[in-house]
Order: structure tokens, then C-alpha cells, then sequence
């Protein structure tokens, strides 16, 4: 999987929880990123719920190191 893909992956299942959410992202190299995901408080924990295992995932499959940070987008 490119790192490319892992993001989208990602993206996805974030906007599967929290339609509303916006999300930025940063490249770090080739195989790393940085995604701030901006959303509502209530959301923020069905967040890190749905991106946790499968960002270890890719980390231990793929080599991959996706991070995905949740901020409230109220604050």
C-alpha cells in the first residue's frame, strides 16, 4: 500500500464517524503523515476509536506511520 492509499483509508474512516469532520494533512517523507482531524467534541472519541488499530495496522504491515490527531473544532 502507498502512503497515498493508508491516507485515504484513513480519511475514510473518519468521515464514517463524523461526516462533519474537516481534516488537513501533512507528508512527513514517504512514509509517514500527520492527519488533524477537526470535529466535534461528541465525535471525537468514535474518532480515535476507528483510527487506532488500523493505523497500527499499517504501521506493523505496511510500515506505514499514519498519525491522527483529534481536535475539537468548537475549542
Amino acid at each position: 500500500m502507498t502512503l497515498d492509499e493508508a491516507i485515504t483509508q484513513m480519511q475514510a474512516k473518519v468521515s464514517a464517524v463524523s461526516p462533519s469532520a474537516e481534516m488537513k494533512v501533512v507528508k512527513m517523507s514517504d512514509e509517514e503523515a500527520r492527519i488533524s482531524v477537526y470535529a466535534p467534541a461528541g465525535e471525537m472519541d468514535a474518532i480515535q476509536d476507528a483510527t487506532l488499530m488500523p493505523a497500527i495496522e499499517l504501521l506493523n504491515s505496511d510500515g506505514l506511520d499514519i498519525q491522527v490527531f483529534v481536535y475539537d473544532k468548537e475549542a
